[in-house]
């Protein structure tokens, strides 16, 4: 009785640690660099891989709602196939359909806001620690993906648009990362407010690394492997999933029994 009142007290998404936000920034680098080395590298184009990367995350969404539990290898893979959707659909979208990477931000940041202003009707927060039932997952997830997609836009618009460059436009998101962590730690700002600020800003973050990385040395990159730097970024994830503790949320509501 006392362990099934433990587990309906957890959510099916990790704690919110340090641990967390290291294996985010990876995988939303690991998204850049696996984005591009299907639309680029095996130059499948930008329509294609959308829809490859699309039913890998409507098929690993569907599992992790599934889930009884929060499993951490299910979790990270479906965080992966978000930002690797993220990557090709945010190109699409910016260099297929000409909106540019002003036009595909604001278009992705007002998808963005409707996603978490309809959770937020509906279940009056809008808080991860609440992620537990499918109606709530479906929101998560959908405000996740639309995050990745627009932290991508975001990244070329600041790094190309807005003529920073890779190198400079990860420092720039990094700066603003560690203005969030000053206000989690010496402020009462809303925590829920904080977590999505940093879950859209290590999304440009992530891609300006992995743009850093793939891209020409003539377009401020290091020209490297996209599919070894994928390679190697996978590995990274995997050992720090193994090695590194991580634990379901809890539910506020719930008390421990």
């Amino acid at each position: 009785m006392h362990q099934i009142a433990r587990e309906s007290a957890l959510t099916k998404v990790p704690e919110v640690t340090l641990v967390f936000w290291i294996i985010k920034v990876a995988a939303t680098t690991l998204g850049e660099t696996g984005g591009d080395s299907v639309t680029m590298t095996l130059n499948w184009g930008y329509l294609t891989g959308t829809a490859l990367f699309a039913v890998a995350l409507v098929a690993l969404v569907a599992a992790q709602i599934v889930a009884e539990k929060f499993h951490p290898f299910l979790y990270w893979a479906t965080i992966v196939a978000s930002t690797t959707f993220g990557t090709t659909m945010a190109d699409f979208a910016d260099r297929s359909l000409g909106i540019g990477y002003t036009g595909g931000s604001t278009l992705l940041l007002v998808l963005l806001l409707a996603t978490l202003a309809a959770w937020y009707l509906s279940e009056r927060t809008i808080s991860v620690d609440t992620v537990r039932t499918p109606r709530v997952e479906a929101f998560y997830w959908a405000a996740i993906t639309f995050s990745q997609t627009l932290g991508t836009a975001l990244g070329d618009w600041v790094a190309d648009t807005g003529g920073l460059g890779y190198g400079n436009g990860a420092l720039l998101f990094a700066a603003g990362l560690a203005v969030l962590a000053g206000l989690y730690f010496w402020t009462n700002v809303s925590r829920v407010t904080l977590f999505w600020a940093a879950f859209i800003l290590t999304r440009p973050l992530g891609a300006t690394v992995g743009d850093f990385l793939d891209k020409p040395i003539s377009h401020g990159g290091m020209e490297l492997s996209r599919p070894l730097a994928s390679v190697v970024i996978a590995v990274f994830i995997v050992i720090c999933v193994l090695l590194l503790p991580q634990r379901a949320g809890r539910h506020p509501g719930e008390a421990e029994v």
